[in-house]
């Protein structure tokens, strides 16, 4: 009797210990991203001249820090989620990857968009004020930073430039009226809507269905490999330089078309020629199956995923730090005109760590929903989405069209998940298109031909895409301009009435 009260005491007592474990683990990450933007309000301060303009910009670090976070906790799950997804990425080696590729994209060759921001989007009037400039700013980042955060909460990957967009039309009608927004632009990043995942699921499925054809279909799966696993890795070496070329490094090169596409036929060259002795030492002893073949994408695709968060790096770190350097530029110049802002190296070296540790610290449970909860991954697939979501915006942007990186990878993971359910089911009557006749009849005395067709669809017709993901993620993209920007028009008056 005493021995079992004893074990019910530990038992509690173990109890108790794995819950204050859970506790302070969950406690930890808050707390160490309040003291990054505790490091990045000192940091500004170090740069920023005293006085009640200084204490703003101040304040707006602290804001593009917490911006940081949250583009790091929710957007970079688009480029390493597909390889945890697979396994061919542990969630450590992905979040360091990550981490390290992403502070370095943003470090070396941060994107300056403070252009598009300014004077593409807003139309800023004589009668808005440096101060009343800044607010527009500090509100556009809070708002959006919260509608991520929210977002990332829910499990909703979104595209961090559009709540940042939908954050500056909020703030900037709230100030200065409808007139102050270019309604061009806006109907541009409302088309990216519908182009960006349709381009990005079309191209994923067409590679995943010439993989299918020239490798996994074959009889012979190792020496079809031997032949198309080094085209392909030429195909990705060609694209990432591109890639780099017009995104990565566009800070600090802005080379021709013609310059780009010399650069993508050399490096596509050296890569198949520099991959095929390295196929063919790995293929030697593989089984002949597709599993074994999956082995062969497992390092293109770490190093595809690698260069996509260089290149987000450096694209998308101006999203939680351009509209401070506007602000910055306005506290230096005292006027509203900041089509010329340059992004500084503190103001960069906010975004770049604050991305790495909103990563680090929040970023496995998107992660986990892009790459596992969408629909399965394998290397093969994983490394059918990486290089179709680098070959969409690099189209796009050849042909000037508005897209989202966010979209894209989403839409290439759906686009994947769907091309499998589609094959999965060839050949399995669909009730919407084949008469009944070619379904089964009743199994029992009690069971009706209605419910024999519904159990026979259960039985046969596989889902492989999980629609409730589908649903909540296209809703949160729908809502993500108008929620952001109807949080920080309320931002916008509440810092108003505060400043006076």
């Amino acid at each position: 009797m005493a021995k079992s009260a004893l074990d019910k005491d530990l038992k509690k007592v173990g109890s108790l210990e794995t819950a204050t474990f859970d506790l302070s683990r969950s406690l930890a990450a808050p707390g160490l991203a309040f003291l990054f933007l505790l490091a990045a309000m000192v940091l500004a301060a170090l740069f920023v001249e005293e006085g009640p303009f200084g204490y703003l910009v101040i304040i707006a670090s602290v804001i593009a820090g917490y911006m940081a976070l949250n583009i790091g906790a929710n957007d970079v799950a688009n480029n390493m989620g597909p390889s945890v997804g697979s396994r061919a990425l542990t969630m450590v080696g992905a979040i360091t990857i990550a981490a390290i590729c992403e502070a370095s994209g943003a470090l070396l060759a941060g994107g300056d968009v403070v252009d598009t921001i300014s004077s593409e989007l807003l139309r800023p009037g004589a009668d808005l004020s440096p101060v009343g400039f800044t607010l527009v700013m500090m509100a556009a980042l809070l708002s959006s930073a919260l509608w991520i955060n929210l977002a990332t909460v829910l499990g909703a990957p979104v595209s961090t430039t559009h709540s940042v967009v939908g954050g500056v039309i909020g703030s900037g009608v709230a100030a200065a009226g409808l007139a102050m927004v270019n309604w061009q632009m806006m109907t541009a990043i409302v088309a990216s809507w519908v182009i960006s995942p349709a381009l990005g699921g079309i191209l994923a499925a067409l590679l995943l269905t010439i993989t299918n054809a020239t490798i996994v279909n074959k009889d012979e799966k190792v020496e079809a490999a031997r032949i198309w696993v080094p085209v392909l890795i030429g195909l990705m070496t060609a694209v990432f330089a591109m890639y780099m070329a017009m995104k990565g490094f566009s800070r600090l090169w802005d080379p021709s078309f013609g310059a780009v596409a010399m650069l993508g036929l050399l490096f596509g060259g050296l890569g198949w020629a520099l991959s095929r002795p390295w196929v063919l030492r790995r293929s030697q002893g593989l089984e002949n199956r597709s599993k074994s073949i999956n082995g062969l994408f497992r390092l293109p695709l770490i190093f595809a995923a690698a260069l996509l968060s260089f290149a987000h790096g450096a694209n998308d770190v101006a999203n939680a730090v351009g509209p401070l350097a506007a602000i910055v530029a306005v506290a230096d110049s005292a006027s509203t005109d900041v089509a010329a802002v340059l992004l500084p190296i503190w103001v960069l070296a906010i975004g770049a760590a604050g991305i790495a540790v909103g990563l680090a610290l929040f970023g496995p449970k998107l992660i986990r929903t892009v790459g596992e909860r969408i629909t399965k991954m394998n290397e093969i697939r994983a490394y059918c989405v990486a290089l179709s979501a680098a070959t969409t915006v690099l189209i796009a942007s050849a042909l000037g069209l508005p897209v989202s990186s966010t979209h894209i990878a989403i839409g290439a993971v759906f686009g994947v998940g769907f091309l499998r359910e589609l094959t999965s089911n060839k050949g399995v009557p669909n009730p919407a298109v084949q008469p009944r006749s070619l379904f089964l009849q009743p199994t029992t005395l009690n069971e009706t031909a209605e419910e024999a067709l519904a159990n026979f669809q259960k039985r046969e017709r596989r889902r492989l895409v999980r629609r409730q993901h589908a649903f909540g993620i296209a809703a949160a993209w729908v809502i993500t301009v108008p929620a952001s920007a109807l949080l920080s028009a309320l931002v916008y008056f509440m810092l108003e009435a505060v400043v006076g």
